[in-house]
């Protein structure tokens, strides 16, 4: 079919033909401008900054001018090709991107900052040596890296099963005035503050073993299984619930008990969630660091012994090198950097692990 129609000769004889196209941009116009005009903001605060009327690049200022540019510049092609209507409803979908990267403005400022100042001292060396005897350059975050694994790998195994249990209970069992309790209670845990849980583990240990210097590793994991168990249990809670009951009414049904139910239906229906929620959990505790400066400690020499002396980990590390300079500060930075550099992208493959294992482990529909 013909893309063209013809209508009857005009007064000067000759046939007119109009496109079904006519009057509209192509679907790649969205994207063109959208690139060129990011790259127009992004030469022009380039040579504000070679020119050292800017101290550092602003990369957060490029991308929202950039995309302010891509506003005004969509709204007045589209003006000019479509028509008033159909550049208003592209102005509004182009505010629409401008509010969400205003939003996204903070994470792409602290990531291109951490990156550009953490990648000097992101080598081979900061990866296989720690800090002691280590006064100026050089040195590492070895101790930092095993210190945090060790300590989260800790209070993952502790609250991964009290969360989860206290998860199915609610969910499956939990009746009445003790559920409630729970529940109110789990919902007060989510919001104290890091440094409660650091005082809390603290407190609980000094008393124990009647030591008010006590500093170790098991204590600061302790203290981050107080924040995980809420983020777990609430997690849980919620990929319980979306199982539907005509699944357990199933089970009920072939005489299966309720434990069993649970364990062969429930949860292997609700896994990918769970893992999901787990894998945040781990996320958003292991970049605390007050906690763990009040029950773990510092130090400078690798520790394996979670039982035993004080262990570092990599917030406290980048806390430490950031606070503690020495005479050559711009190496203490220049460390504090890649510590946090190195932080930033554990949490980001956390994350990127659980999206994969919820894939992986989600049930498969029969199409």
């Amino acid at each position: 079919m013909s893309l063209t129609t013809t209508r009857p000769p005009s007064t000067t004889g000759m046939p007119i033909s109009n496109s079904l196209t006519a009057g509209k941009l192509p679907r790649s116009a969205n994207l063109w401008l959208f690139f060129g005009s990011l790259a127009v903001s992004a030469a022009v605060f380039g040579v504000l900054f070679a020119g050292g009327i800017t101290e550092n690049y602003n990369i957060a200022g490029a991308v929202f001018f950039g995309v302010l540019l891509y506003c005004l510049t969509i709204w007045a092609v589209s003006r000019a090709v479509e028509g008033a209507r159909k550049a208003k409803d592209r102005l509004v979908t182009a505010l629409v991107s401008l509010a969400f990267t205003i939003a996204l403005l903070p994470l792409i400022s602290v990531a291109f900052t951490t990156i550009t100042n953490g990648l000097p001292r992101f080598d081979i060396e900061f990866f296989t040596n720690s800090m002691r005897n280590v006064v100026g350059e050089g040195g590492g975050a070895l101790h930092a890296l095993v210190g945090t694994l060790l300590v989260t790998g800790a209070a993952t195994l502790i609250s991964v099963p009290i969360g989860l249990l206290t998860a199915i209970y609610l969910v499956e069992y939990g009746r009445g005035s003790l559920a409630r309790g729970i529940t109110f209670f789990v919902d007060v845990m989510t919001g104290i503050p890091s440094i409660v849980a650091g005082l809390f583990a603290y407190a609980l240990f000094a008393l124990l073993f009647n030591d008010p210097g006590i500093r170790f590793g098991f204590g600061g994991a302790v203290a981050l299984s107080v924040l995980m168990i809420p983020v777990v249990v609430r997690s849980s809670e919620e990929m319980l619930k979306l199982v539907p009951n005509e699944l357990r009414e199933a089970a009920f049904a072939l005489g299966v008990p309720k434990w069993l139910t649970v364990l062969k239906v429930v949860l292997p229906t609700s896994i990918a969630g769970i893992i999901t929620g787990v894998m945040i959990s781990i996320a958003r505790v292991i970049g605390e660091t007050a906690p763990l400066l009040i029950i773990a400690g510092f130090t400078a020499s690798m520790n394996y012994d979670l039982f035993s002396e004080r262990m570092m980990t990599l917030p406290v590390y980048v806390y430490t090198q950031y606070a503690n300079q020495g005479a050559d500060s711009q190496a203490y930075i220049d460390r504090a950097w890649a510590g946090a550099l190195t932080l930033i992208l554990i949490v980001a493959l956390l994350n990127v692990a659980a999206r994969l294992i919820a894939k992986i482990f989600a049930p498969k529909i029969a199409r």
